[in-house]
């Protein structure tokens, strides 16, 4: 019975997935959606990425894309119990996790954001940062944050600066377009960050129920 609960549960898995999958049409149109962010008060680690991509947008939902390991890689390095998938992204809260972007604008690629753009970022991440307080950032891409901090040394793991009292912590991509790290990979450097988060101490914000959205000038 229980082999017959867990094969109806993936197949229900499966449905809820496909059910969320962008036509070409939706696709299309996604540059003119932007993604919310999911985001509360006091977080333990606050993920940004570079900026939505078309089926993140078309969807709803972060790191979407199929092929894109940030799930595996958060699973595999102990963020969550199970392997969570992108449609669940507001279960992240519940975890003491968040998502939002460096840039909300969506495109096609990463590559088409301008230098402009990428630091303009910047200002706009730092007042999410002010107003949620999260205890790390966790900035996903590693080029990109070279560019928007104007730190072209800078390499994985902890950052000399701090915004307010959030600390920062550069990862690399997770998407699947990048060749230069595996999940294996991606999970000791996640796995990294993960430890050194829970030698912080708790966050002072005053607690209250944490939700989706709340973009402050995203």
């Amino acid at each position: 019975m229980d082999v017959m609960a867990s094969r109806a549960g993936s197949r229900r898995m499966k449905a809820v997935e496909g059910a969320g999958r962008p036509s070409g049409t939706e696709l299309a149109a996604a540059e003119r959606k932007r993604l919310r962010d999911v985001i509360g008060p006091g977080l333990s680690v606050l993920f940004c990425g570079i900026n939505p991509g078309l089926y993140s947008a078309a969807t709803g939902h972060h790191f979407a894309r199929p092929g894109n390991r940030f799930w595996p890689t958060l699973f595999a390095a102990g963020f969550t119990p199970r392997l969570m998938q992108a449609f669940e992204d507001e279960t992240l809260l519940e975890l003491g996790l968040g998502i939002t972007n460096l840039v909300g604008r969506t495109t096609a690629s990463a590559d088409l954001l301008t230098r402009a753009e990428l630091m303009l970022g910047v200002k706009s991440l730092e007042r999410k940062l002010r107003a949620y307080r999260p205890r790390v950032l966790a900035m996903v891409g590693l080029g990109a944050y070279r560019t928007a901090f104007q730190e072209p040394k800078a390499t994985c793991g902890l950052q000399p600066r701090t915004i307010g009292e959030t600390q920062i912590w550069l990862l690399p991509n997770p998407s699947g377009l990048n060749a230069h790290h595996q999940v294996s990979d991606l999970a000791v450097l996640f796995g990294e960050l993960r430890r050194y988060a829970t030698t912080l101490p708790q966050s002072t914000v005053a607690p209250s129920k944490p939700k989706r959205g709340g973009d402050v000038d995203s």
